[in-house]
C-alpha cells in the first residue's frame, strides 16, 4: 500500500427532522388537544483512531462522508428516528486541521481516540411541545437543525518510541530490518527510503518498542530540501533518537552536526531528545581507522550526551546485541509522553 500522510476530506452532519403538527381525534375525546411529535436528531460524524493502519491512503479515494438526517416526527407523540451516524477510522497519530483556516482542531495520537467532528443537527419539535394553558391547540412546529460541514485536512504522524535519523544511506533501512522484522527497500544508492518504516523490535526481557526508519536527512532539510517537512513531522512524536553515521565517512563529526543543526533548526523540542550515536558500517572500514574514528566521534558526542558511542555493522550482525541492550536502556530512560 503507498504510504500518504496528507489528505483532505469533507464531512457533513445530517439534518434534525422537522417537528410535527398533529392532533388527537378519537371518539369520545373530544378536545384531544396536540399530538404532534418531535423530530429526530441527524447523525454526527466520528473519527476514530486505528492501529490498524499506518497511511492515509483510503483517503485518497474516498473524500466526502454523509451522515443520515433524523426523520420528522409523526401523529401520537411518535419521535422521529435519528439520523445514523458514521464512523470514520483513520490511522493513530493523526492530527485534524480546519483546511479552510488551518486551525487544529483534534490530535488522536492513540488507538481508541475518538472525537465528534461534525454533531447532528438537532430534531425540530412538534406542536405538542407549544402546548400551554393560553394556547392548548397550538399549530406551529419547528424544524430541525441543519447539520454541519467541514472541509479538513488529516496529518499523520507517526507513532514510534525511538526514530532513527542519518544522512542518506547510513544504512537505517538496513539496521531497522536486522533489529525488527520490517522488510523495508534496500539498495545502495542515497534516498532508497522515500517513506517511513515502522518495525517492532523485542530488547528483552519481556520489553518491545516501535522503531522508526526516517527517509534520509541532509542539509537544509528544515528549509524544505530534500525530503525536508514531508517526513521531518514524522519525528515529532518519538520519544528518543538513534544517530546512524557511516563509520566510512570522511568527517562523520561534521555529519553529526549537520543532523543536529537541522533538528535545532526544525525545532519542535527535537533537539531535545535523548539519543544514541552508532557508528555503521564497520565491515567496510579499515581496521586500523576505527579507534580514531571511535575517538573523534566519543568527543563530540561526550559535549551533547554522557552515552557511549556504539559502533557496528548492520550487514553482518558485529554489535547488533550490544545495541539492542543500549536501546533497552535508552527506552526504560524515555519520557512517558512528549508535548508535539
Amino acid at each position: 500500500m503507498k504510504f500518504v500522510d496528507v489528505a483532505e476530506i469533507n464531512v457533513q452532519s445530517g439534518s434534525g427532522g422537522d417537528g410535527c403538527v398533529a392532533y388527537r381525534r378519537e371518539k369520545g375525546v373530544p378536545r384531544g388537544g396536540p399530538n404532534g411529535g418531535n423530530g429526530g436528531r441527524g447523525g454526527s460524524v466520528w473519527l476514530t483512531a486505528s492501529s490498524a493502519s499506518s497511511t492515509l491512503q483510503d483517503f485518497r479515494y474516498r473524500k466526502n462522508y454523509k451522515a443520515d438526517p433524523g426523520q420528522p416526527g409523526s401523529g401520537w407523540n411518535k419521535t422521529g428516528s435519528d439520523g445514523e451516524d458514521v464512523d470514520v477510522v483513520i490511522p493513530s497519530g493523526t492530527m485534524v486541521f480546519d483546511a479552510d483556516t488551518d486551525d487544529l482542531i483534534a490530535d488522536l495520537a492513540h488507538p481508541g481516540d475518538r472525537f465528534c467532528i461534525a454533531e447532528g443537527g438537532k430534531g425540530g419539535k412538534g406542536n405538542y411541545e407549544f402546548r400551554s394553558p393560553k394556547n392548548q391547540t397550538p399549530d406551529r412546529a419547528s424544524s430541525g437543525k441543519d447539520g454541519v460541514h467541514r472541509h479538513l485536512r488529516l496529518e499523520l504522524k507517526l507513532l514510534a518510541d525511538i526514530g532513527l535519523i542519518g544522512l542518506p544511506n547510513a544504512g537505517k533501512s538496513t539496521l531497522l530490518s536486522r533489529l525488527t522484522a520490517a522488510r523495508p527497500k534496500i539498495a545502495d544508492y542515497p534516498f532508497t527510503t522515500l517513506v517511513p518504516n515502522l518495525g517492532i523490535i523485542d530488547l528483552g526481557e519481556f520489553t518491545s518498542c516501535t522503531l522508526a526508519d526516517i527517509p534520509g536527512l541532509i542539509e537544509g532539510a528544515s528549509d524544505g530540501r530534500g525530503l525536508g517537512h514531508e517526513f521531518l513531522r514524522h519525528v515529532e512524536r518519538t520519544r528518543g533518537l538513534v544517530y546512524l553515521v557511516d563509520a566510512n565517512d570522511t568527517a562523520p563529526v561534521a555529519t553529526l552536526q549537520i543532523l543536529r543543526q537541522e533538528l535545532e533548526a526544525y525545532g519542535r523540542r527535537l533537539a531535545d531528545l535523548p539519543f544514541v550515536v552508532v557508528l555503521n558500517k564497520l565491515d567496510i572500514v579499515d581496521d586500523e581507522l576505527i579507534p580514531e574514528i571511535q575517538r573523534e566521534v566519543s568527543n563530540w558526542t561526550g559535549d551533547h550526551c554522557d552515552r557511549e558511542v556504539l559502533s557496528i555493522s548492520a550487514v553482518t550482525g558485529l554489535g547488533i546485541d550490544t545495541l539492542r541492550h543500549v536501546l533497552r536502556d535508552l527506552y526504560n530512560a524515555l519520557p512517558d509522553q512528549v508535548d508535539v
